[in-house]
């Protein structure tokens, strides 16, 4: 029987984790209960009744606003940041392998915007495109300003990937006969690839839920997080609690599918390895 005492470490760490999660997703349980209210239900406790009744009401448009879309936005722009976050990432952690003239000044200038108030740069690049002469817009002044938000994120992880990752593996591939493509192709891509899902999830949540750096960029047509910060001013009813339940429960299902996609191609990988052990 193991009867080690375990440190006060850990009763404090365990301590600080349970207050963290409380105080994370103690306010989304209050809205996850209080967006089932009742047909004559308010914003605050106690329930009057139980019912779907504003999650019906939150797609009628002359109620909640454009939702509908707003959500397609964000939701679009969030995939076009998450394809060029990854694409980016991975080709800027291929790049810094080897030491060339500027590296320096290049990695630094990735990662200057997030000591940059997000405001400042959503700012700045509202008046650049409007000196300019061009209209803001989520699709092209939101997507640039969202790319200084996710591309250090990314260009990060593919560092500290790369940084870890081992080159006699593609020397061994050369040996064998491999051209460079086939080398990344075969052998650095499979076992970089669940990093490359996690810079794909950042991506596309930072970019899904980002509000500061949309704010003046986003021009006439809201993304989500605009929308709802628009309907706290107008909206009285518990429809903004069944808005946030949706939208929560959509990201929560985004980074189930993610973590997902990086279990199978795990155990597709373990199980190639199995079977190649078996061979030899």
């Amino acid at each position: 029987m193991n009867t080690e005492k375990r440190p006060l470490e850990f009763y404090v760490l365990t301590a600080f984790f349970i207050i963290f999660v409380l105080f994370l997703y103690g306010p989304f349980s209050a809205i996850f209960i209080l967006s089932f209210q009742g047909p004559d239900g308010g914003l605050t406790f106690p329930l009057n009744g139980v019912s779907l009744h504003w999650f019906s009401n939150l797609f009628q448009r002359q109620a909640v606003g454009d939702f509908g879309a707003s959500f397609e936005r964000s939701f679009l722009l969030g995939l076009m940041v998450m394809v060029v976050t990854v694409v980016v990432s991975l080709l800027a952690g291929l790049a810094f392998r080897r030491k060339f003239r500027g590296a320096s000044v290049i990695f630094y200038g990735t990662v200057a915007s997030l000591v940059v108030p997000s405001i400042i740069i959503s700012l700045g690049i509202g008046v650049v495109f409007q000196q300019f002469g061009l209209a803001p817009a989520w699709y092209s002044s939101a997507f640039g300003a969202h790319l200084t938000w996710t591309l250090p994120f990314g260009v990060l992880i593919m560092f500290a990937v790369f940084n870890r990752f081992s080159p006699s593996y593609e020397e061994a591939a050369r040996d064998l006969g491999a051209s460079s493509w086939q080398t990344f192709r075969y052998v650095v891509l499979p076992m970089i690839a669940p990093s490359l899902i996690g810079v794909a999830l950042f991506g596309f949540s930072l970019s899904y839920d980002e509000f500061a750096r949309t704010l003046m960029t986003s021009g006439s047509f809201n993304t989500l997080p605009l929308e709802i910060y628009g309907m706290t001013t107008n909206v009285t009813t518990p429809v903004l609690y069944a808005l946030g339940t949706v939208t929560t429960l959509f990201s929560f299902t985004i980074i189930l599918t993610f973590v997902g996609i990086g279990m199978i191609m795990r155990r597709r990988r373990m199980a190639e390895g199995s079977d190649a052990g078996k061979g030899i």
